[in-house]
């Protein structure tokens, strides 16, 4: 190396000096919150893996904006690595100059792509500010570097005195200046933040290859604080994770309540955590309906005068895991959200709507209507089902849930019953069932929801059978991931599962049955919670019928309104979510639209007519069984 490249190497290095004191404000700010294990230095190699296969799979679901990250990321990165290579004198000639050039060329590409992005009118879900900056910093630095790489590989490196080498060096010192001084505050903190937050994720289990790790953690139900008000409630790397948001909106677009125009906007949501704990620049969307504010430092997050977060931005959620599911930067969303719901409703007591009620009827019956255990089985008086508890061991046990005490949903289950029986499958029911505390957790009554956790695992390991299954996605979810923390190891299936296996094996006989046109509802706890897809559709499909999928489906379905409680505290919004559902459905000119969760054919069906006949899928499908066998 001589002398000569000094210039462009100062300004490299000094860019790197102000990028770690501006990324250091954050660090510091992250010590705030709680030590929960010791940071083990070697995940770091977890890293590349994780980002080039995880969030690139995510950011994959655009492919234009994947094709300008690339471009723009990628051509930035390759292009510093190749100049200073060429610095370093590891590349020479005209080849590698001319590998210099392709590289810049390709990030100078990005740069362009992602103003373009913005112009002439920026969509919505953008945030504007100092992201119409970063395209312009980003074409300067390719600049920079590759006019530097291809200086040093032709041996021209000693020409900073001319004319174009000081614009060179110019362009140099202004862009990458720039962009180490939004390292800390503003569109380059989700860069250094992002590695950082995949390597010490809170969630590592999302990266092992078997599907979401979606289960709430269990918190010391004897500590002096329930939940979070404050950052110093939630550990170091949630809020290394919260300050990973880059504002691309793909978890506005997402929000079923942003686009019915509840209180909530995640994307604002997660900066006003980030910016209560050291200033953000946030220049997106605000909370519909809401007083827009820049997020700001404080010590209160929640449940007083002047706190960042209003109360019913965090009760509009309806806990469908949209906005996790879309975020290219792997954030929790939700996880902060109940934190802060289980400090309103454990430590303020104050729940909206009739939440308390739900409260109450828990406490004194074990349901959420209200009534008394055995009358759950009260609609299924004429089909004498056969109880775990006077025989066991069985091969499925049927859990019921809350639609035994639905007329409506009394309907799918019996259709489920008569096809276990026509399958010949050896089942029972439980008469001791409670409710398994779903909605009472995702509401923030962590101390019931444990109540009746461990109250329901108490009565099943009196009994033996092989698997549970039920209609109820919520139900599935909880007994087959929130329970394992508590000692509840079950295999659980979803209806919809375990009918196609019945008649993949033969055991029903459905081929081509029924006609019409048919769209089918992913229910988020079925498709996002438990990523379960295929097999609703495996049996649509065998049903004769054409299904039409609606523009949201599979992982990216639009959520019914009725998860997370929100029938219950009823956040009123502009728009109802069901109403918005209904319509995606109605575009796809289908005859009927296919539920398989409970909550979502009780949302469904209160749309106002005209609209497509909501049936079950058990429903349909013992109608095509019932036809063939006759």
């Amino acid at each position: 190396m001589t002398v000569s490249a000094l210039p462009p190497l100062i300004i490299v290095g000094l860019a790197a000096v102000i990028a770690a004191g501006s990324l250091s404000t954050r660090a510091y700010a992250w010590r705030r919150g709680r030590v929960t294990a010791p940071v083990n230095m070697s995940d770091l190699l977890t890293v590349p893996r994780r980002y080039l296969v995880d969030v690139h799979a995510v950011v994959a679901r655009r492919p234009l904006a994947a094709r300008m990250h690339s471009l723009a990321a990628g051509g930035f990165i390759l292009t510093g690595v190749l100049a200073l290579f060429a610095v370093a004198g590891l590349l020479t000639g005209q080849a590698s100059a001319a590998l210099i050039a392709l590289s810049g060329l390709a990030g100078i590409a990005g740069a362009v792509f992602a103003f373009a992005r913005r112009s002439p009118q920026k969509p919505s879900y953008l945030s504007g500010g100092l992201y119409y900056s970063l395209p312009w910093l980003l074409g300067l630095a390719n600049i920079f570097f590759a006019g530097v790489g291809i200086c040093a590989a032709v041996d021209l490196i000693a020409a900073w005195d001319t004319p174009s080498g000081i614009l060179l060096l110019l362009a140099g010192a202004v862009s990458l200046t720039g962009l180490a001084l939004i390292v800390g505050h503003g569109p380059m903190r989700h860069a250094l933040a992002g590695a950082l937050h995949l390597a010490w994720h809170p969630r590592p289990g999302r990266f092992d290859g078997r599907g979401a790790d979606t289960a709430f953690a269990p918190i010391d139900l004897d500590a002096s604080k329930l939940g979070a008000n404050r950052i110093e409630d939630f550990s170091w790397n949630e809020l290394l994770g919260f300050d990973t948001c880059v504002q691309c909106g793909r978890c506005e677009a997402a929000c079923p309540a942003f686009a019915a125009e509840l209180p909530l906007n995640p994307k604002k949501f997660i900066n006003d955590i980030a910016g209560s704990n050291a200033p953000v620049n946030y220049t997106g969307s605000p909370h519909p309906g809401l007083p827009k504010h820049q997020g700001h430092a404080g010590p209160i997050l929640i449940g007083a005068e002047g706190a960042s977060i209003a109360p019913e931005t965090i009760w509009a959620c309806t806990t469908c895991r949209a906005c996790v599911d879309a975020c290219p930067m792997m954030i929790e969303h939700l996880d902060g959200m109940i934190a802060l719901r289980r400090f309103e409703t454990l430590e303020h007591g104050a729940t909206p709507g009739k939440a308390g009620d739900l409260f109450d009827a828990l406490r004194e019956t074990d349901t959420q209507s209200g009534n008394p255990l055995p009358a759950r089985l009260d609609f299924a008086a004429d089909l004498a089902l056969p109880l775990i508890e006077e025989q066991h061991p069985v091969e499925v046990l049927l859990w019921i849930g809350e639609g035994g005490f639905e007329l409506r949903n009394q309907r799918s289950l019996r259709a489920f019953i008569k096809l276990l029986r026509i399958a010949n499958v050896d089942f029972a029911v439980l008469a001791e069932e409670r409710d398994c505390g779903d909605t009472a957790r995702r509401l923030g009554d962590e101390i019931e929801f444990v109540r009746l956790a461990q109250a329901n695992i108490a009565t099943l390991s009196r009994y033996s059978f092989s698997s549970i299954v039920t209609l109820d996605p919520h139900v599935a979810h909880s007994l087959s991931r929130d329970y394992v923390a508590f000692g509840g190891n079950y295999q659980v299936f979803h209806h919809t599962t375990f009918l196609e296996s019945l008649v993949r094996d033969g055991r029903l006989s459905v081929e081509g049955q029924l006609n019409g046109r048919v769209t089918y509802h992913d229910p988020c706890y079925l498709g996002r919670y438990l990523n379960e897809i295929d097999a609703p559709r495996s049996l649509i499909d065998r049903l004769g019928v054409e299904r039409i999928e609606m523009a949201r489906h599979g992982r990216q379905s639009f959520c019914c309104g009725g998860g997370g409680g929100g029938p219950v505290t009823d956040i009123k919004g502009k728009q109802r979510i069901p109403d918005l559902r209904m319509e995606q459905a109605r575009e796809t000119e289908a005859e009927i639209i296919v539920v398989a969760c409970p909550n979502c054919t009780m949302m469904l069906e209160g749309v106002t007519q005209p609209r497509p006949l909501v049936r079950e899928l058990s429903e349909i499908l013992l109608e095509a069984v019932e036809g063939r066998s006759s």
